[in-house]
């Protein structure tokens, strides 16, 4: 067997975090260590929980409040590989709390990296940014693109990734970046629209549609996304942003018919379009030629297959999901 690898995940109670963990494990040359600020989900929302006898520890700690003992782990494991998928990550909300959105994406990464870069042990350290940062998009949109943020958090996330740009031009620090369109899939936030869709048909209450759906958004598999960090982590170029986006975009409205036609709905019944929220983007297609190209990676879950996934995924746990709450709850 070769060489272990140490990898620390931050973030790893994300439902992003969580799957690229649970697809880390499948190779055994892997010591994997979580970092997050909530105490450890159930295998509800962590697939990896229901492994046995894996080479993972848990570390709840805040990159906000405990930076100090954060970085006393990490000198102490001396990982050769760090993603991070820590952020505040909702775009509503951060109208309403932007300095919070800043204080996690922006001054806390700040301290990291200053910690991080003065060290010799990390060979490689992925960013997961958001192709928020490129605000309202028209066609398709590549790497280099101009960031134009149309919301606090996006503004958040642009300035994070500005700040890690400058510390490996100037420096040298081993970044790579990822940025993933809509990921969807089973153990994702309830409040998310695939998931709560799934959830509301259950129920039999009604899916609001912000104006009316028709936002186009690039919806990827979880676990597409997953592979692709993961060749972005090994065999990515440092300095480099790379596109994780399936084929083609599809309207969101469109997303939650076929989700009611695969629950035997209908959907005209089951919607109701009301108020469009601030600063959401008309569309949502990135081009991903370059992981395509340079690592071999293309999405494999068809929407329909990954649609399927998440409404068995409720079918089986629905006593279980019906103990959770169903909307966002704000933590700063």
């Amino acid at each position: 067997m070769s060489e272990k690898r140490k990898i620390v995940i931050l973030g790893s109670n994300s439902f992003s975090g969580a799957d690229f963990i649970d697809l880390l494990l499948d190779d055994k040359r892997n010591e994997v260590v979580g970092i997050s600020r909530s105490p450890e989900k159930s295998d509800l929302f962590l697939p990896y929980r229901r492994r046995t006898g894996v080479n993972f520890a848990f570390h709840q700690l805040d990159l906000n409040h405990n930076s100090p003992e954060i970085f006393e782990l990490l000198d102490s494991i001396e990982p050769d590989y760090m993603v991070n998928f820590a952020a505040q990550s909702e775009v509503g909300p951060s109208w309403e709390y932007p300095e919070h959105w800043f204080q996690t994406n922006c001054v806390a990464l700040a301290r990291l990296v200053n910690h991080l870069r003065k060290r010799e042990y990390l060979c490689r350290y992925l960013h997961i940014s958001s192709p928020e940062v490129y605000g309202a998009c028209v066609g398709t949109v590549r790497e280099d693109a101009p960031l134009n943020p149309s919301t606090p958090y996006a503004a958040s996330k642009a300035a994070a990734d500005l700040l890690l740009f400058t510390y490996h031009k100037q420096l040298g620090f081993p970044l790579l970046m990822v940025r993933a369109t809509n990921v969807y899939g089973a153990g994702q936030q309830l409040f998310k629209i695939i998931p709560r869709s799934a959830v509301y048909l259950k129920m039999d209450r009604t899916i609001e549609l912000h104006g009316g759906g028709v936002a186009v958004k690039s919806y990827i598999h979880i676990r597409d996304v997953s592979r692709g960090e993961l060749a972005v982590l090994e065999d990515g170029e440092p300095g480099r942003i790379y596109h994780l986006s399936p084929d083609k975009g599809i309207a969101v409205r469109d997303v939650v018919r076929l989700i009611c036609e695969l629950s035997g709905k209908r959907f005209e019944e089951a919607t109701l379009s009301v108020d469009e929220r601030p600063g959401q983007d008309a569309a949502y297609v990135i081009d991903s030629s370059r992981a395509r190209s340079e690592l071999d990676w293309s999405p494999n879950i068809r929407i329909k297959e990954g649609l399927s996934g998440v409404i068995d995924w409720v079918d089986n746990n629905f006593d279980r999901i019906q103990t959770q709450s169903l909307e966002y709850i704000h933590k700063p």
